[in-house]
């Protein structure tokens, strides 16, 4: 079941790419959350994505933002991408159980394998106030995501 606009956001806890568990009820009360599931590290549009994100995203260093990025890769996988690629964002892996945050978000393709480019903003009060889910080779748009959080205020 997909998660909507308006709901409260699934808690998890997934390792990053350094195996530290982060738990996206921590930053309640703190930071809004831009949560990103992707479908595989070193691919060719993810790749594009998150060099975005790093480069052209100025929200990823606000005080009061935190952004999340998923997939079903493993903290290994994830560590070797972010060294080699110098993100300085969290990498979570939804390894094992195979996906499981994802599919509790909606995104997760079972042919596949994989997360589908769901991306949720969830404001401070942990509710997801915006939501888009492309498809696995269509990239997203970062000036939405400004245009979301701006509204947040």
């Amino acid at each position: 079941m997909a998660v909507e606009v308006g709901e409260q956001a699934p808690d998890f806890e997934l390792p990053d790419q350094h195996g530290t568990p982060v738990r996206l009820s921590s930053f309640r009360g703190a930071k809004n959350v831009v949560l990103v599931f992707y479908p595989l590290a070193f691919s060719g549009v993810c790749t594009s994505e998150l060099r975005a994100f790093r480069d052209e995203f100025p929200e990823v260093n606000w005080d009061d933002v935190e952004l999340l990025t998923v997939s079903v890769d493993s903290t290994y996988t994830h560590r070797a991408w972010s060294d080699a690629e110098h993100f300085q964002f969290e990498l979570l892996s939804d390894f094992w159980p195979h996906g499981e945050v994802a599919k509790r978000y909606g995104v997760f393709d079972p042919e596949r394998g994989v997360a589908n480019r769901g991306t949720f903003i969830i404001d401070k009060d942990g509710v997801v106030r915006w939501k888009v889910v492309n498809p696995l080779l269509q990239a997203r748009d970062l000036a939405d995501y400004s245009k979301a959080l701006a509204a947040l205020g």
